[in-house]
Order: C-alpha cells, then sequence, then structure tokens
C-alpha cells in the first residue's frame, strides 16, 4: 500500500499562501528561491528521488507544469520523469510528461491511488486537496519546512475538521535556517491500543482534574490515641 504525504513549506505562524510570490498575496515570495538555501534544496532533490510518484490539485500541478519541464539539472529531471497524478474534473490533455489525471471523487480516486501503488506519494502545495486527505484519514506523514518569519496573515495550512486528528513527532532536522518537522498521522486503532483500560483513569495521581493541579488529595493517617507527633505530616499520594 502507498503512503501519502504532505509536504509543506509554512511560516512560523502556520501560513502557506503564496510562497513563491505569484498570487498576488502582500507577504507573497516568502520562501525565497530554492538555490538560496543549500541544504533545503538538497533536501527537495533527496524526497523527489524517495518518491514513488507526486500528487496534485489541479492550481499546483499547472504552476509546476509551466515551469519544470523547461528546465534541466537533475532535480528537473527526477520531477520530470517520475510520474505524477492530478486531481481535477476539468483537465483534459495534462502536457507535463507522466501524468494522469484523476477525475472522480478526489477521496475515492486517492484510496485506490494508495492501494496501487507501494511507496511514498507525496503531495506539495495543493491545499484544498491536502485538507480534504487530511480530513478523512487518507494522509500517513506530514512534513513542515518551517521558515523563520511571521506572516500575521494569509491562509494557514489545517481548515476545520470535523474531529482532533492526533499527531506523533517522529523527526527534526535543522536544514541552513529552517527547520524540517516530521510528524505520523495516529489512527484510531492505534489511540484505541494506547487508551486507558476500561475501569482504569488517566487521571495523574499527583492531581484533581486535568487542568487542575493545585488540588493533591492526601491520605488520612488514624493516629494511636495519646500520640501526638507534630513534626509530622500525612504523606503525598504523589510524593510517598
Amino acid at each position: 500500500m502507498g503512503k501519502i504525504v504532505i509536504s509543506e513549506n509554512v511560516s512560523l505562524d502556520g501560513v502557506i499562501e503564496d510562497p513563491s510570490g505569484v498570487e498576488g498575496f502582500k507577504h507573497g515570495g516568502w520562501v525565497g528561491k530554492v538555490t538560496d538555501r543549500a541544504e533545503a534544496g538538497k533536501r527537495l532533490f533527496d524526497e523527489a528521488l524517495g518518491a514513488e510518484a507526486q500528487l496534485f490539485g489541479r492550481r499546483t500541478y499547472e504552476f509546476l507544469a509551466a515551469r519544470w519541464p523547461s528546465r534541466d539539472g537533475a532535480l528537473a529531471d527526477r520531477l520530470n520523469s517520475m510520474p505524477k497524478y492530478v486531481v481535477s474534473s476539468t483537465l483534459e490533455d495534462p502536457e507535463w510528461n507522466n501524468t494522469r489525471v484523476l477525475k472522480g471523487d478526489a477521496v475515492e480516486e486517492v484510496s485506490k491511488l494508495k492501494q496501487e501503488l507501494h511507496g511514498q506519494i507525496v503531495v506539495a502545495g495543493s491545499i484544498q486537496l491536502a485538507r480534504a486527505l487530511i480530513e478523512h484519514d487518507l494522509v500517513d506523514e506530514l512534513r513542515l519546512l518551517v521558515y523563520p518569519v511571521v506572516l500575521g496573515t494569509g491562509e494557514r495550512l489545517f481548515g476545520e475538521t470535523r474531529d482532533k486528528k492526533p499527531v506523533r513527532l517522529v523527526g527534526t532536522r535543522s536544514l541552513d535556517d529552517l527547520a524540517l518537522l516530521t510528524y505520523e498521522l495516529v489512527r484510531d486503532a492505534e489511540r484505541s491500543r494506547t487508551a486507558p483500560a476500561f475501569g482504569t483513569s488517566a487521571r495523574p495521581l499527583s492531581g484533581g482534574p486535568v487542568g487542575c493541579p493545585s488540588y493533591t488529595p492526601r491520605l488520612r493517617v488514624r493516629r494511636p490515641a495519646g500520640r501526638h507527633d507534630h513534626h509530622r505530616r500525612p504523606p503525598d499520594v504523589a510524593g510517598g
């Protein structure tokens, strides 16, 4: 089965809008050029080499398809030759080499694609598609390349979801002046394996209700009649 990997450039405050500066956003172009950061450029190449395919929404696909076929170099050769899938109900004749259009329901089509392929399927940009895949639990991994800038406005990566989406941090790296954070999505089955068993409590002994750390229950100790020790007190449940 294939593995869906969402790979995005994000600002420190989570904005992903117009990183290249071609969409008219007032803070557009905040990532700079790939050649500006050697380590980040190598990471992009390594990610392309490690992927079995790329998956795009139509707008991101058309943006990249207008640029990469005319370029040369190792990264261009890899992107131009590797399998590419684009989710679109309107795209008829994709011009970028080795492209297949997925015309049906996005969730159904990507679910089928995961069954067909066996390696990493990388989704870059394509924010609406990425959100739909996250919402329907089709994403296996998030790779966030965090840029050292707070934009203060702009479209964020994560939209509203019907439920929370637990993730697990599995990797951190420094690349030039950037931070690469890698997360795994935690599935329902895995959450149920790690949840407290029936009849047990997840409440820590050192506190009361979660979020109320100031409450610490104490044991009452009955002392023998006639004995008074004013220098000792009952032990905390937590401290012993």
